[in-house]
Order: structure tokens, then sequence, then C-alpha cells
């Protein structure tokens, strides 16, 4: 029997969605290897030294890219506005890439990446980990098995109750280059997992709303969209929220069903627990979700959460036995809604939506 390959990965950034997504999730995927981790700051770089003790922690990227600490792999865990010179740079050096969300600022930006990495003949990915969420699991196979019968609205919402503002974030810098805001986070997710589920867009609605004391970016948004298939998708982010709504709520002509809370392999991941342990993606039974007719309800268990199968899909893309586990042209669809939901916002109208060129879900 032959011996796998290990693909060396050079991650790029340390911080929340370096250390407590990539890291442990690529450690934990057999046929990777964790070699380089680069992080400008002191802090990170001796948290990744303790938590990673065989990797090489360096202040600069250019060790990820040549000479002996040279890798098979680059993931961009970076703030939005790298995300583009950083994964060029990969795709320029020969090398695969993983993106973390969102991939780009703007869709010229997306479809650059798509082109470059396709004219190179290297492999170019988005980080979407909520498509293997234990409970969007739940509702796509309940899509699937035709309970519901036909569905006629999905309802989804990723809300918190943040209101004060993070200083010195990114992520509320109204610079457009930053991709700041709750529509380019959360909603990035919500938009991402309706497209899984429910396929093209025809169309999209929004409003997009700055909430909380001196915020400049947008933190409480809604998104309509129509499908081609004529699913209505009704998605909800907010930091604004002090009571929370269903996660999910999908209405059919047989059944609906609703769920409330968060997939729990954040939290897990984030407290030292790892796939492969025996509570890993399991939610507490008492938020397992309701199908049925009104009061004629049953419960419904939740399907484990999988965060792992992204970096185990990658190693059977990189050794030939399968796609990648993101086309990333669906990433710049999902930019392209972004962009829709924007202008709608903006001028307060339905923005409908022409078919991207070779998009797929």
């Amino acid at each position: 029997m032959a011996t796998r390959t290990s693909h060396k990965v050079g991650l790029i950034g340390y911080g929340l969605a370096g250390r407590v997504f990539h890291a442990p999730l690529i450690e934990a995927a057999p046929g990777l290897d964790l070699s380089v981790i680069v992080t400008a700051n002191a802090g990170r770089a001796a948290q990744a030294r303790e938590d990673f003790p065989a990797a090489h922690v360096v202040p600069e990227v250019n060790a990820a890219f040549a000479g002996a600490d040279r890798v098979d792999v680059i993931v961009v865990a970076t703030s939005n506005d790298s995300h583009v010179p950083l994964a060029l740079r990969a795709i320029d050096a020969g090398l695969s890439v993983v993106i973390d969300k969102p991939m780009a600022a703007t869709v010229a930006d997306g479809r650059r990446l798509v082109e470059q990495a396709q004219s190179a003949g290297v492999m170019a990915t988005v980080f979407q980990n909520r498509r293997w969420d234990g409970d969007f699991l739940t509702v796509q196979d309940l899509v699937k098995s035709g309970r519901l019968g036909r569905i006629h609205r999905y309802e989804s919402r990723f809300e918190r109750w943040s209101p004060r503002l993070r200083e010195n974030s990114w992520r509320e810098d109204p610079d457009p280059s930053q991709a700041g805001g709750v529509l380019y986070d959360l909603g990035t997710h919500l938009i991402d997992q309706a497209i899984v589920l429910f396929g093209p867009v025809v169309s999209v609605f929004a409003e997009l709303d700055r909430l909380r004391a001196d915020s400049v970016v947008d933190d409480d948004v809604f998104v309509a969209m129509a499908h081609a298939n004529g699913v209505r998708s009704h998605l909800w982010a907010s930091k604004a929220a002090p009571v929370l709504g269903p996660r999910f709520r999908v209405l059919g002509d047989q059944a609906g069903y609703s769920i409330y809370g968060l997939d729990p392999q954040e939290q897990q991941l984030a407290s030292g627990l790892r796939p492969g342990a025996p509570d890993w993606g399991r939610s507490n039974p008492s938020r397992d979700g309701l199908l049925g007719v009104l009061e004629d309800v049953e419960t419904v268990p939740t399907l484990p959460g999988a965060y792992q199968h992204f970096y185990t899909s990658l190693v059977a893309a990189l050794d030939g036995e399968g796609p990648p586990p993101v086309d990333p042209r669906n990433a710049v669809e999902v930019l392209r809604i972004i962009d829709a939901a924007q202008r709608s916002a903006a001028e307060e109208i339905t923005v409908p939506m022409d078919p991207e060129p070779g998009s797929r879900q």
C-alpha cells in the first residue's frame, strides 16, 4: 500500500480565525502538516509556539513561500484587506491556497482570484466552515428527504447581542477595502448556506442598518433572496439583537422545521476540544429542532457538526481524489449577492440577478 504524501501547510495569521479555527483543524487532518505559522504579533507568536511546538513560527510571510520552509498550501487567515494580495502571491508561487471568508471585498477581485488560479493550474478554495454546522446539516438532510414537502420559505439567522463597538477592529472599519460590517461577516455564511440548499438567486432585496451607538458599518441586516426554483430565503444577521430568533425556520407545504441556538464547534475549538473527541460537534439535545405542523410536532435529533470535513476534503483534492471543499466560483456568487444587497438597501429597490458564468453549487 502506497504511503500518502503529507502536505506542508503555511498558516498566515494567528488571530481568531487562525488560532481557533484553522490551526486545530489542520492539525486534526491526516495528510496535512502545519509546518509554518506567520504572525508579526509577539504575543500571538508565543501562543503559536506553545500550541504547535513543531511548527516554525515566523514574523514575515517570506518563509512560507521559499527556502527550507517552503510549503505546499497557504492558508490566508488575516484581515479582509489582505486576502487578495496574499492569495495572489500564493497562486503566483504555484501553491494551493485556502482563503478565509469573504474571499475578497469586491466581485472583480474575487473573479480575478478564480481566473488566476485557473490560469496557473493551482487549487484555490474558500473556508466556508458553516456548511458543516450540525444544524445546517440537519436542515440539508430534511430538505433532501422530502419530509417538509415543497419548500416555499427558508429563514436563517446569525444574531448576537454585542451593543458596544470593538476598539481598533478592522471589522468596524468603514474603508471598503476592509469589507467590514455584519453583511460581509455573518452574512457571508448565511448567503452561502442558502445557495448550497436552494441554488441560483434571481433577485435580492435588503435592509442594512447601523443600530449601535457610533457604529460606522452595518450591524443589523435583512436580506431576502428569491431562488430560481421558487424558494424564498429570508436572512438576518445582527450584533444588536437583545432577543434571538430561531437559527433556522423552514416552511414547506407538508411540514415546518425550527431550531434555536448555535452549533457548538466554535466554542468547542476555543475550549480545546478537537475532532475525534467523544462529544465533538454534538449539540445539547435540549436544543434539538422540531418538525411538524402547529402543535403536532416531533423532535429531530441534530446531526453532529463536522468542520474537520473541510480539511479532509482539501487533502482529497490535493491528492487528486475529489473537488475542492468549496468551489471558489460560489464565493464569487456570494460577493455578487452582497453587492446586490448593498445596492438594494441604498436605492430601496429589488435587484435582479443575472447568472454568473460558470457558477455552480
